[in-house]
């Protein structure tokens, strides 16, 4: 705020200043700071589990919070998942501001009395924009809402069209979407490019990921709706059990843990040809391997489209000492607005429908890929997605059969053995 030059100020000027001064300085819990006082400095940490691209986000919300310093955490996935659950068992060590996936939002929704209310700060105003499964995801079982949605996943495969060339495969993003009407196409066109024997390069990453896309594309995944673990008895994951050691058997897998270091670098030395891309792994990618710009391309899933992988909401958990602000920066980073720049900057897909008719959304082309629309792509797959019943444990679910597919990667168990182990595991989680 500039300087006042030097003059006679009358009381009326006096009290229309001390009006200003109390609308604009708000204390840390939300209630005006005492005349004549500066606003309580207050900082705010947002816990996530990777790059968010929230950066300009925040610099727009200390322009009407200039009081508020906001500090960024973040862990590995697995690992800020399970540190929230000791944080919030522990009453200690959460931040302000969580990002919780969408694998595992159903094990804290549950938790009323952990997380703040945002529809007590002002949030459920905000229920017509979503989707309905979207914001029902956020609600607990008595109806609080405690996550407001940020994007969700939508289905696509990435591949690397100079390594298709090699391979002798076609690169056109529609040719490559027929080769692959289904799973068992995708595995026996994999089979073609190992073959070919491209240096240094496999068919796909690793396995956990694209067992998960074909279990999120079933109508029942791990989960009932009434909250029964059916895991162990859905022929749909055992299908996709079947069908990812299959790969692996193959020899079509590079080995490669999703989001680990090698797994980085791997993007970077073309180390396996396609990936399974939700929208937000476009940016994921871009992020991890910036000098394979114009390598990748986007076709579609096989499978036939559909289902949902990944996407996040925000919660505030009553750690916080300060819930108004907390809401208020939820309000902002998952706002309409937020929510066109971060897919447009970052490949979030909104969580937002009236965003899916948008031409910016509409027309987007992603020069990193190639210039692929993936605007229209991302698009059409949520208006085809079927949302899927999602369990409280589902993320520990995911993690015991990925690590049952490790063992079998690695050597260490035979795929019959690694199944009978991973179904003891799903008896501990329940």
């Amino acid at each position: 705020m500039g300087k006042l030059r030097p003059g006679r100020i009358t009381p009326m000027l006096t009290a229309a200043l001390l009006a200003v001064s109390v609308a604009a300085c708000g204390g840390g819990s939300g209630e005006p700071a005492a005349s004549g006082q500066p606003a309580e400095k207050i900082k705010l940490t947002v816990g996530l589990f990777s790059d968010f691209h929230f950066a300009p986000l925040y610099e727009e919300f200390k322009k009407t919070h200039p009081n508020v310093e906001i500090v960024e955490r973040r862990a590995q996935f697995n690992d800020h998942h399970k540190n929230l659950t000791t944080q919030l068992a522990t009453g200690a060590g959460a931040a302000d501001v969580v990002a919780v996936e969408a694998g595992y939002i159903a094990t804290f929704t549950p938790l009323a009395d952990k997380f703040y209310d945002l529809g007590q700060y002002g949030l459920g105003k905000r229920q017509a924009d979503y989707l309905d499964w979207k914001w029902s995801q956020g609600l607990s079982p008595d109806g609080k809402l405690l996550g407001l949605g940020t994007d969700i996943g939508g289905l696509a495969m990435c591949y690397r069209t100079d390594l298709f060339k090699e391979a002798g495969l076609p690169t056109n993003r529609d040719e490559v979407s027929k080769l692959w009407p289904t799973w068992e196409d995708y595995s026996r066109v994999g089979q073609q490019f190992v073959a070919a024997k491209v240096k240094g390069a496999k068919w796909f990453d690793g396995p956990g990921e694209n067992f998960r896309a074909m279990v999120d594309q079933a109508p029942v995944g791990y989960y009932d709706e009434q909250n029964n673990l059916v895991a162990g008895t859905n022929p749909d994951v055992k299908k996709a059990w079947d069908l990812s050691v299959q790969m692996l058997q193959a020899d079509e897998s590079a080995k490669l843990l999703a989001f680990s270091p090698p797994w980085n670098t791997g993007l970077t030395k073309g180390s396996f040809a396609t990936i399974i891309c939700p929208s937000w792994k476009t940016g994921s990618i871009k992020d991890a391997a910036p000098t394979t710009a114009g390598k990748w391309d986007v076709a579609a899933v096989p499978g036939g489209g559909g289902g949902n992988q990944g996407g996040t909401h925000l919660m505030a958990p009553k750690q916080g000492k300060h819930p108004k602000e907390a809401a208020e920066l939820i309000d902002l980073l998952t706002s309409k607005d937020n929510q066109l720049k971060l897919f447009t900057d970052a490949g979030a897909l909104p969580s937002i429908p009236a965003l899916y008719d948008d031409p910016t959304i509409t027309g987007f082309t992603n020069p990193f890929f190639s210039d692929a629309p993936t605007g229209k792509i991302f698009t059409d797959a949520a208006k085809a997605l079927k949302p899927q019943h999602v369990g409280p444990k589902a993320g520990d679910v995911l993690t015991a059969f990925g690590n049952a597919l490790q063992r079998v990667e690695q050597g260490k168990q035979q795929p019959d053995a690694a199944w009978q182990q991973a179904l003891q595991d799903l008896d501990r989680i329940k």
